[in-house]
């Protein structure tokens, strides 16, 4: 790596200074040798300690740099999208548990969580909802989310004292700094509305929510959070190009799926990720094999222990929350 790449970052300048340092005593001791070899065999001592120190210091300064490279490269937002599945009323109202939950979670993390687009079943829950929250460490913990949940509880309206079982999906998409791929704007259709619900008169009245259809693969993806619809147009091609680059990653790691074997879970958003009994307050994580209790604490936004596990991808007993 170019020796000015390490003087110009700030984290290895002190580094490159004394990189420079030593590589001058060295030049300076082949100078000696040149001039009377009976030096010879002490300067070479001397340059292979010299050497052995710029080595290392090129080492610690070339790791540096590729570790802030990665950081930067890491997303620093994601896209959560949530939609109910099977058991109608009820799973509507559970994806809306689900994304309230993680609404909570990042509102301990001081994360900033907004809400894209929303479409409200008839008794208020979520048919399907997305949202975009901001920091660098989201993806990385939220990451394992993505796939079916479970729920089995006894509705409001059940009157018998049933339990049903509903569910709902969540996808987690990180949004990447550097695109992988251009989106090839003739593939592009989009559409303009009024946003309708709450923001005042201007949000009734003028067209700001945007709707964005990608042709190819017929993907379609609505934005409604801004006042503004040009706004609106670029949170929904983000959400779009998460939505891509998420089928291209997919793709990708079907060919070495072979490889994930002992990994947690496939990231498939049709797999059974977990469990939420109410009855039993039990919240089981199926690829784990472990379970939590305190529901009520759970869907308040204590999912950390939940998330840890799943990152480790450890198999323990049941344990308190």
């Amino acid at each position: 790596m170019n020796l000015e790449t390490f003087k110009t970052n700030h984290k290895t300048k002190y580094l490159a200074d004394e990189y420079e340092r030593l590589l001058r005593e060295e030049a300076q001791v082949k100078a000696m040798i040149a001039s009377d070899p009976s030096m010879a065999e002490l300067g070479e001592g001397e340059i292979a300690t010299l050497r052995a120190q710029i080595d290392a210091l090129e080492k610690q300064m070339t790791g540096i740099i590729e570790s802030g490279r990665e950081e930067e490269e890491k997303p620093k937002e994601i896209i959560l999208e949530v939609r109910a599945g099977a058991g109608g009323e009820e799973a509507a109202i559970f994806a809306q548990d689900l994304a309230m939950m993680y609404e909570r979670f990042a509102e301990k993390k001081g994360w900033e969580f907004k809400k894209l687009d929303e479409s409200l079943s008839e008794m208020g829950g979520y048919k399907e909802a997305s949202f975009e929250i901001k920091n660098k460490d989201a993806y990385e913990m939220l990451r394992f989310e993505t796939g079916v949940h479970r729920v089995q509880r006894i509705p409001a309206t059940e009157k018998m004292g049933r339990i049903h079982t509903s569910t709902a999906s969540v996808v987690v998409l990180p949004i990447f700094p550097e695109k992988h791929f251009e989106i090839n704007p003739a593939d592009i259709e989009m559409e303009f509305s009024r946003s309708g619900g709450a923001g005042g008169q201007n949000v009734n009245k003028v067209e700001t929510a945007v709707r964005i259809i990608h042709r190819p693969t017929g993907l379609a993806v609505r934005c409604t959070s801004e006042r503004s619809q040009v706004k609106n147009r670029e949170k929904a091609m983000s959400m779009l190009m998460a939505r891509l680059e998420d089928i291209d990653r997919a793709k990708k790691e079907s060919v070495v799926s072979a490889d994930r074997k002992g990994q947690i879970g496939t990231g498939d958003r049709s797999e059974k990720i977990r469990t939420y009994n109410i009855p039993q307050d039990r919240i089981t994580d199926h690829r784990i094999k472990q379970s939590w209790s305190n529901i009520e604490k759970i869907f308040a936004g204590n999912i950390e222990p939940i998330l840890e596990a799943c990152a480790k991808g450890t198999v323990g007993e049941e344990v308190e929350s």
